[in-house]
């Protein structure tokens, strides 16, 4: 089972419900594994401190130009979107941090001068952290390909395990990488406008994807009732409501998860999981 944690938009709990939802079913004695495709900004390795045990580079191929062989047609500039290659007064020249590694620009080029080099975007890192099969990918400063790296993070799924996705924040295309193919996304929300807003956005995302979604409601006493109220009106499932409890602030602040600080939480966990087994199972 694949399941993605995502949100419409940063800092409302989204990986304090994914460290904490794999560590409870870690504890039952199943077999779980958190990637946190975050990759800009990852921070599940706060809480879940893992053993790493590989690192990874990560690549992907860019352009280059054998100047014997290219006749400066512009064919490939005229093509890419992006303008990671350009042809002016006969010279190509390219922009390797533009570049999205479609493979257009070899693909129309009439000489073939065109072949692909690999370029470092970030890494990937993988390890243990009390049972929970850990991995994360870092972008490199600079690198703008996040959902290769995702990609590539995704690869290292487990076939039979329990595999929690951490999504980045948003709606945007590393978000769409993030989540497919999963079997459920939580969609995590605070009871605020901005909460209620973004929530809309990412609700209208997963149904586009085709995807089952529920939803979690983090620091749910804060605000008003209008997430409430829409859920209700969009038939959306609440799975989880989180309280507004200084003791969970205090220990995310300092690197601690919920379920090893307050007693309950390890069970509203559990009861989270078999809400997300009985919607698997019914779809």
């Amino acid at each position: 089972m694949k399941i993605a944690i995502a949100s419409g938009k940063g800092g409302t709990g989204k990986t304090t419900i994914a460290t904490n939802l794999a560590c409870s079913i870690a504890r039952t004695g199943r077999a779980v594994q958190y990637l946190d495709c975050d990759v800009e900004e990852p921070n599940g390795h706060i809480f879940l401190k893992p053993d790493i045990e590989e690192t990874q580079d990560v690549t992907v191929g860019v352009p280059e130009v054998d100047v014997a062989k290219c006749n400066g047609c512009g064919k490939c500039g005229e093509l890419c979107q992006y303008s990671a290659i350009v042809c002016l007064k006969g010279t190509v020249m390219t922009f390797e941090q533009l570049c999205h590694s479609c493979g257009g620009c070899m693909a129309v080029c009439p000489e073939h001068a065109i072949s692909e080099i690999p370029r470092k975007i970030g890494i990937a890192e993988f390890g243990n952290s009390n049972g929970v099969h850990f991995g994360h990918g870092k972008l490199d400063i600079g690198a703008i390909q996040t959902p290769a790296l995702i990609k590539h993070v995704k690869r290292m799924a487990m076939n039979d395990a329990v595999v929690i996705i951490d999504a980045p924040p948003g709606t945007s295309c590393p978000v769409i990488e993030a989540v497919k193919g999963s079997n459920i996304i939580l969609l995590v929300t605070e009871p605020t406008p901005f909460g209620l807003n973004d929530l809309e956005l990412a609700v209208e995302t997963a149904r586009e994807l085709g995807l089952a979604f529920a939803v979690v409601i983090n620091r749910c006493d804060i605000g008003d009732e209008e997430v409430v109220n829409y859920c209700r009106r969009q038939d959306i499932e609440i799975v989880l409501e989180i309280p507004n409890d200084r003791l969970v602030a205090e220990a995310y602040s300092q690197g601690i998860r919920i379920i090893d600080a307050l007693p309950g939480y390890e069970e509203k966990f559990l009861q989270l999981y078999k809400k997300i087994n009985a919607r698997v199972a019914v779809k």
